[in-house]
């Protein structure tokens, strides 16, 4: 029997990522209060909570660095008023930092003019907010549009690719609805259509689906993953719903009063906190969703499989099978060469929280 490996290939062991990095944040700060400028100017971006303090101002990003690889779904989690929506915010210059640089493919955008930062943000990004700011005297068609028509695109072309998109995110059927005739499913499928229409390279996701009811929520999760299998589009998205970052995820950054604490992909954040909030904030995670083949495997037995996996196979994914056939499976590479085994046992183990490792010291 074969099982196939889940849809998100990004786990921890796999080779480093060569993809080119589209979007970096270098040592960004962002503070508010009285001369906020002029004090992270004269510490070259270096100053310690007690000196924000003492200088009444408040961190709301604190030397963020941050690389994010073209293509990849990166995902920015974090408590309410850890600093993650106005990172985002600071990497589109919504919102401007105070010190360090954003570079949009290797160009500092905060060393760009005003008509530079207006283009890119026209032609090379998207963003989708949690509030879907539809147009309420618009219908579906017309607000799918209007980013087109800001762009001067002609009332013909700005249409065709409306109905495109349209199409992609299925809403066929429903281009002459109003925002109000529309469920909240729906509602949130137009501002991705929206945010689709102008081609973006980049697409900034402030916790789109949180306002949305938990069936529709997974609808859209999928729905946003059937997408970026289509689109290939670099994401960076927000949201507090550990659920939801691993079910989308390649990689993962955990912010805490403005700092981000720890970049990895979902498993490594399960397997190795780097400090004991990552580890809380990760406590409750159904480690079988999150843990890969290659975690649990060992050394290859002569006992017979009575399966294969791949070593990116999320154990969830086998474990009824591999316990109702009460023998190992075999964890084999892209080749079919098995680099090891992954037993019933470590499976249940796994399932019911014990370690073994702990429990024998």
């Amino acid at each position: 029997m074969k099982i196939a490996s889940q849809d998100n290939p990004a786990v921890a062991g796999k080779t480093a990522d060569t993809r080119p990095v589209k979007l970096a944040c270098r040592n960004v700060w962002k503070l508010y209060g009285s001369g906020a400028s002029e004090f992270i100017q004269r510490r070259n971006g270096k100053a310690s909570s007690a000196e924000l303090v003492e200088a009444a101002l408040i961190g709301a990003a604190r030397a963020v660095d941050l690389e994010i690889r073209q293509g990849e779904i990166f995902i920015i989690m974090g408590l309410s008023g850890s600093g993650k929506s106005t990172l985002v915010r600071c990497m589109s210059r919504l919102v401007e930092p105070t010190y360090g640089r954003v570079e949009f493919e290797g160009k500092d955008l905060l060393s760009i003019s005003e008509a530079e930062l207006i283009e890119l943000r026209r032609h090379r990004m998207g963003m989708v907010f949690q509030n879907f700011a539809l147009l309420p005297h618009l219908n579906v068609l017309e607000n799918i549009a209007f980013p087109l028509s800001i762009q001067g695109v002609d009332r013909a072309g700005r249409e065709a690719r409306a109905r495109e998109v349209i199409e992609l995110v299925g809403l066929r059927g429903r281009e002459h609805f109003y925002p109000r005739e529309l469920s909240g499913g729906q509602q949130q499928r137009v501002g991705i259509a929206r945010s689709l229409s102008t081609k973006p390279e980049i697409w900034f996701l402030d916790e789109p689906f949180s306002a949305l009811d938990p069936l529709i929520r997974r609808e859209m999760q999928d729905e946003l993953m059937r997408l970026q299998s289509v689109l290939k589009k670099t994401i960076v998205f927000i949201t507090h719903d550990f659920d939801e970052a691993i079910r989308l995820a390649d990689r993962i950054a955990i912010m805490k009063d403005g700092e981000v604490i720890q970049v990895g992909t979902p498993e490594q954040l399960v397997v190795s906190p780097a400090t004991e909030y990552v580890a809380e904030f990760t406590r409750d995670v159904q480690r079988a969703k999150v843990i890969s083949a290659r975690s649990i495997m060992r050394p290859a037995g002569k006992a017979q499989h009575a399966g294969t996996v791949s070593p990116d196979a999320r154990v969830a994914s086998f474990s009824a099978e591999i316990i109702a056939a009460r023998k190992p499976f075999a964890v084999a590479n892209g080749s079919g060469k098995p680099i090891g085994e992954v037993t019933p046992e470590a499976v249940i183990d796994l399932l019911a929280g014990i370690d073994r490792g702990r429990a024998s010291a």
